[in-house]
């Protein structure tokens, strides 16, 4: 019968494993659809951010309340896992708390620590179950979220509460075969949170007992493989990629903006043909239409976008009313890329679909009303930036298609021949202070 558990054990997890490593794959050649940029320099102030915001979750305990919740989630949901390590190595051997013997006393301790992240991580989520649901935080009830997004939010919420109460009551349970003193059950320290749920375990007989710890120790893993297989599918895919997406945020100053070489080529081999080099071709495109003109790094910003709004909730445009929404730019670029990414799937190659992100998924008046104040980067607590995404598709509306209001073309005509916005010659642009010398 034991041999038969582990056999099934090394199937399920070999089969979780194997599929999340498929999906994995997935979203790696998703990602790389989009333009290859270099972001490996300065590596110390990387690492430096990816512990201040990435582990350290600097920008969340601007909000001091829902920061620690978010902490307590983010650490127990984390630190646990390292007991898992224990469950596996238990199913794969046949094994029951495999490390206790070795670490002793310490063991308990270790058990204590995960049980009281487990209940934190429990509260938390139930509290943040609540916000959504019964207190409707507003941010987080946005029509953009209707239907998929909204439930998704909730399924992670409940899996995790179903998870940390699995875990708490198997170790009751355990421990109540630990006071019968029943079979291979060895003997710990008091478990701090399940022992209160112990004293209910008390009464009831060995074998009860024993298919209580089972049953909860088989979905507890089970659970664990499944939500693992469902992270590719969650906005929750964030927990992995939200470090990788933190290294690889822009160390530029907020506010600047990438020049083009391509134009600033443009103009200098229009002055000057003699630094053109024989046969460069000119570029194909300016600005981006559709997911594989954005960079890489734009595509994984997609795919760390936890949907928290806080960006949305921080833009001026979007509070006054506007329809751009930094949110809903992120969420659209993800259901591109994974559109095309099934395109992919099914053709062996990508089809054109007829479709593209500008038009069919973003539309010119949210791109229009963005002011590029930089206030949904800034609120970002992973370093996403929906602005690069929205001025590169700005870029390719004005460039490519002409698309720009007639105030915009006033003013770049301005620039193009006066070298300011204002529709004054350069040589009558200090008559002002003439003026003002002369009175």
């Amino acid at each position: 019968m034991q041999i038969l558990q582990q056999i099934i054990f090394i199937l399920v997890a070999g089969g979780a494993i194997w599929l999340f490593v498929k999906n994995v794959k997935n979203i790696q050649r998703n990602i790389l659809l989009g333009r290859d940029i270099t972001l490996h320099d300065n590596k110390a102030e990387r690492w430096k951010r990816v512990l201040l915001l990435a582990f350290g979750q600097k920008k969340m305990f601007r909000y001091p309340v829902v920061g620690l919740m978010h902490f307590a989630i983010y650490a127990g949901f984390i630190i646990i896992n390292i007991e898992i390590l224990e469950i596996i190595l238990d199913g794969i051997f046949g094994t029951h708390r495999l490390f206790a013997p070795a670490l002793g006393a310490l063991y308990g301790w270790l058990i204590n620590i995960f049980e009281i992240l487990a209940f934190g991580v429990l509260t938390a989520c139930v509290i943040f179950l609540l916000r959504r649901n019964v207190i409707r935080v507003n941010r987080l009830n946005r029509r953009e979220l209707d239907g998929w997004p909204k439930t998704d939010a909730n399924i992670i919420l409940i899996t995790e509460i179903a998870l940390m109460a699995l875990f708490l009551t198997m170790n009751a349970a355990d421990k109540a075969l630990q006071l019968q003193h029943y079979g291979h059950y060895y003997q710990t320290s008091s478990f701090f949170i399940s022992g209160f749920i112990t004293s209910l375990f008390t009464k009831m007989n060995p074998q009860t007992l024993v298919i209580i710890e089972r049953t909860c120790w088989w979905l507890h893993i089970l659970g664990v493989l499944a939500f693992l297989n469902y992270l590719p599918y969650s906005k929750h895919l964030h927990i992995i990629l939200g470090f990788p997406n933190t290294y690889y945020s822009s160390l530029a100053p907020e506010g600047k903006f990438e020049n083009m070489k391509e134009i600033q080529n443009e103009v200098i081999y229009a002055m000057q043909p003699e630094l053109a080099p024989a046969g460069e071709q000119p570029p194909v495109k300016f600005g981006a239409k559709d997911v594989p003109d954005l960079s890489w790094k734009n595509l994984m910003d997609a795919y760390s976008c936890t949907e928290c709004g806080r960006c949305t909730a921080a833009c001026p445009a979007n509070i006054t009313g506007k329809k751009l929404n930094p949110r809903k730019i992120m969420m659209d670029t993800r259901d591109r890329m994974e559109e095309i990414g099934r395109n992919i799937n099914k053709n062996g190659e990508y089809i054109d679909d007829g479709k593209t992100l500008l038009h069919d998924y973003i539309t010119v008046e949210e791109l229009r009303a963005c002011t590029t104040c930089q206030a949904c980067v800034e609120e970002c607590p992973v370093s996403i930036s929906p602005l690069n995404i929205i001025v590169q598709l700005r870029r390719h509306l004005i460039m490519e298609e002409s698309n720009a209001p007639a105030e915009w073309n006033s003013m770049f005509s301005n620039v193009e021949n006066n070298f300011a916005p204002w529709k004054f010659s350069p040589d009558d642009r200090d008559k002002w202070a003439e003026e003002m010398r002369n009175s």
